[in-house]
Formats: C-alpha cells, structure tokens, sequence
C-alpha cells in the first residue's frame, strides 16, 4: 500500500477519484504515521477479535485494523469514498465495507452474521458534531463489545472520561460510567488532520462492563432523570429536575430527602450510587413517568 500518512500520496488520490472534503460529515483525514498504528494497538485489533470501524476516512486506520484483526466491518457514510478504499485497501482481504449511516445499522445483527465466533471491539475517528448519539448508541444498546476506541475532540474527551463526582462531569459522564470504565489513551494535536480542525484531539477507551449498576428500578427513568439533572449547568439537583421532568419542585425535594441528599445538592455532587438512589426515590414518586 501507498504512504497513506504521506499528504502528497493522499492529495494524488483524492484528485484522481475527484473527491472534495464535506464540511457537512465532518471530515478531517489522519495523516500522522504514528497514531493510526497506537488506535489499533490500543483498541483490541489483535488475533481473535472482529473490528467495526466507523467512518474510514482513506482508510488508513482501517489499515492498520486489517493488519491485527482477524477481520474488520468498516461502515463508511459517504458513497464517494468507496472506490477510494477500494483502491487503498486492495491488499486486505478481511475488510468489508458498508456503505451508511451507522445510525441505521443493525449492529447486533452485524456482530452476529460477520464475527460468529470472534470477541469483538470498536474502534473510530468521530466527527465532533455526532460523537455522543454514536458512542451512546453503542453502549445503550448493549452490544456484544469488548471496548470501544474513538477519537474525539480533546473536550469532550475530558466531558466523557471525567470522574463521577466531579465538576467536570456531565449527562454522557453517568452514562458512559453505567456502561463502561472509561479512559484517555493520549491526545493527538490537530496538525495530525488534513484539513486541520480548530481544536485539538484525544483518544479515549470505554472497557464495556460485564453488568452495570444495581439497583435501578427504572433504567429509562433514570436517564431521563440524568439528562433533567444536566439540563441547567450549574443549578442545583433540585431546580434543574423540576425543570426539566413533569414533576413540580416539592416532589424532587421530598425525592432528594428520602434519598438522604442535601437539598441544595448540585448533580455534579453525586457519585452512581447517589444518582440511582435519588432517580429510585423519584420514579416512586412520579405516578405518570
């Protein structure tokens, strides 16, 4: 294969099939050598796994996936960039494409058909403009996964691998702490992109949890309730709750009680246990939820 890392070699490519960046999907290129090769590495491409990838770009990750994985399912929105990775990944052959949406993918039924009887991981380059509805969708739908790897903008790396209890956490941080462990691998300065975005980037690893939290009565209810909490930066459990649920101020204040919370608690305050505690004692008082 090319030096795809090699923006001279990337340039050619792209004018030969007559492809111009969509500003609209996001797209930004790696094309420093050295973090495709760490992505793989860190994100269980190894003997005995099936990769998905989501959004190949050229296909340089996708590259380096092949090169590990036993096999890669690599889901690529933009039709234009098919006959590119025909030609990049012509060496592989235990990479399929898919053109779509991965939001209108049958993941499950993916997993099923293409890794029977592999473990399998995903690894991706994100857009920022859909990064959490894509990593929510993988982990709320429970998926057979071992790890999720994706690269995403350094902020919001920080939003989604933030400590519970911590005033850096947010909605995605409960969710993302219910599903999984989460970690930052490294950060990635925005020179590593062709065209350059305006922010720079990190890696980060969501190690998916054998089972998640006990003690929810209501699983919908209680992320209903996360997002209520986080609806308001800054105000209290209290205010942002009555704001952002059909319940009025007493009912989240008695609910706050009896989950033996402070009532001027903010939700930042809160560890998981906290959160299910509070979202229990609600839901009970909540007829219509």
């Amino acid at each position: 294969m090319e030096d795809l890392s090699n923006i001279g070699v990337i340039k050619d490519i792209l004018r030969r099939h007559g492809f111009t960046f969509s500003k609209a999907l996001g797209q930004n290129f790696l094309v420093n050598p050295s973090v495709c090769p760490r992505i793989a590495e860190l994100g269980n491409a190894k003997p005995g796994f099936g990769v998905i990838e989501i959004g190949t770009g050229i296909g340089v990750l996708t590259h380096e996936l092949a090169k590990r994985a036993d096999k890669v399912v690599a889901v690529e929105i933009d039709e234009r960039l098919i006959p590119v990775l025909n030609e990049t990944l012509s060496e592989h052959d235990n990479v399929k494409i898919i053109n779509d949406d991965v939001m209108n993918v049958d993941l499950g039924s993916l997993i099923r058909t293409e890794f029977p009887e592999l473990e399998v991981a995903v690894c991706a380059n994100l857009p920022y403009y859909i990064t959490s509805p894509i990593i929510m969708m993988l982990l709320e739908q429970r998926l057979p996964i071992k790890s999720v790897t994706v690269m995403v903008q350094k902020e919001a790396g920080a939003r989604l691998c933030a400590g519970m209890a911590t005033r850096s956490m947010g909605a995605v941080t409960v969710a993302v702490n219910y599903f999984s462990e989460p970690e930052v691998l490294f950060n990635v300065s925005r020179g590593s992109f062709m065209p350059p975005p305006n922010v720079d980037s990190c890696v980060v690893r969501f190690n998916i949890k054998d089972k998640t939290p006990d003690g929810v009565d209501d699983e919908k209810f209680f992320f209903r309730t996360v997002r209520a909490a986080f609806s308001q930066r800054r105000k209290t459990l209290a205010n942002s709750v009555a704001s952002g649920l059909p319940c009025g101020k007493n009912v989240v204040l008695e609910a706050i009680a009896a989950a033996s919370l402070p009532e001027n608690v903010r939700p930042e305050q809160l560890p998981m246990e906290q959160f299910i505690a509070f979202a229990n004692a609600l839901g009970r008082l909540v007829p219509d939820k």
